[in-house]
């Protein structure tokens, strides 16, 4: 119920100062947990057969003057409480924002998204090994995120009803080394996206990355990846696809040969979503990571999952996975996982 408090200073124009105390939203809070219950038949995988969490989250969001918003993210399990977000953005021209603080790298389609939207058990193996969850070069999962800057913006509105933009860019500065880390050399990781929606819902698009990361040894490797594809969500049907290669070796032997002593390895992924009633969907997914580039290390899953979405803030899944892994002595093996999504 709005008072005549509230009228007035909604017919009030906001004015910037450091007096001021108004035109702030209540900050929401919210959380949310998954659980699981993963089986495999290859011994040792997963910590072996049992119940485990996979994470529990607590989150903040608000907004200030309707031109900033922020929001800090903390996660509880998965090791050692840490922060995953915390952001400034301001958003006050759909055509050009600007974020800073801590928060998600813009490389790929699936880092960016929630886990309650992927549709299947955990992200692909594209995003782990080259966006910065458990990366190919060692650095730890840092959940695809990392400190810095980023622009972005939605370009050149499409009209009738399906309205929405033709354009997506996003271009950011960060420091290389991941979250909750101070920078360890001077040069920053640049990374950015640019996206085409032909129609509502499909986005194709390409992202590069360059920059570097530096072990607790001190030793400095190079990052330069670049990866492209597609994604389209709409009516509750889901298609993703995309691709990625990367060089990874020490970043002076990149810089001082033609063609350097490097491990070229790359990446693809797709994954469909199909609805069968309101509450139910299903997923299925083609997932290969090639530590050498070669058929030869390549490890491929094929999985089909269920999504029981009883409630938006409730999600039953239950996947089945076969592996082959080139990289094994028996390649072959397959598991099972039941997860349970519940927020507030």
């Amino acid at each position: 119920m709005l008072t005549l408090g509230a009228l007035a200073q909604e017919a009030t124009p906001s004015d910037y100062g450091y007096k001021q105390t108004g035109f702030m939203s209540t900050p929401k809070l919210g959380a949310y947990f998954i659980g699981s219950y993963k089986y495999s038949d290859l011994a040792g995988a997963n910590d072996g057969p049992g119940f485990g969490c996979r994470l529990v989250r607590a989150y903040m969001d608000g907004t200030i003057f309707n031109d900033f918003k922020y929001r800090v993210q903390i996660q509880f399990a998965s090791g050692t409480p840490h922060v995953k977000d915390y952001f400034l953005e301001w958003v006050k021209y759909k055509e050009f924002s600007v974020k800073i603080g801590q928060f998600k790298r813009a490389f790929t389609f699936e880092n960016p998204m929630n886990p309650w939207d992927l549709g299947v058990g955990d992200f692909s193996f594209l995003v782990k090994k080259f966006a910065g969850m458990g990366d190919r070069l060692g650095e730890a999962n840092m959940g695809g995120r990392d400190q810095g800057i980023q622009v972005q913006g939605d370009l050149i509105p499409m009209g009738g009803e399906d309205g929405y933009r033709l354009i997506h860019y996003q271009l950011g500065v960060w420091n290389g080394q991941g979250i909750n880390a101070v920078d360890a050399n001077k040069e920053k990781d640049i990374i950015g996206t640019i996206q085409v929606q032909p129609i509502k819902g499909l986005y194709i698009g390409a992202f590069g990355w360059k920059g570097s990361w530096v072990n607790a040894s001190g030793d400095e490797f190079a990052r330069r990846r670049i990866s492209a594809g597609a994604k389209f969500d709409r009516d509750n049907w889901t298609v993703r696809a995309e691709y990625a290669t990367a060089v990874f070796g020490e970043k002076q032997q990149i810089l001082d040969a033609g063609r350097p002593n490097y491990v070229g390895s790359d990446a693809l992924y797709v994954t469909v979503g199909v609805p069968l009633y309101d509450w139910l969907k299903v997923f299925v997914k083609w997932d290969e990571f090639r530590e050498g580039a070669t058929s030869a290390t390549s490890h491929d899953m094929y999985s089909t999952a269920v999504n029981f979405r009883l409630h938006k803030n409730v999600n039953f899944q239950l996947e089945y996975r076969r592996h082959e892994n080139q990289l094994l002595p028996n390649p072959g093996y397959n598991e099972i996982w039941f997860q349970t999504y519940v927020r507030w």
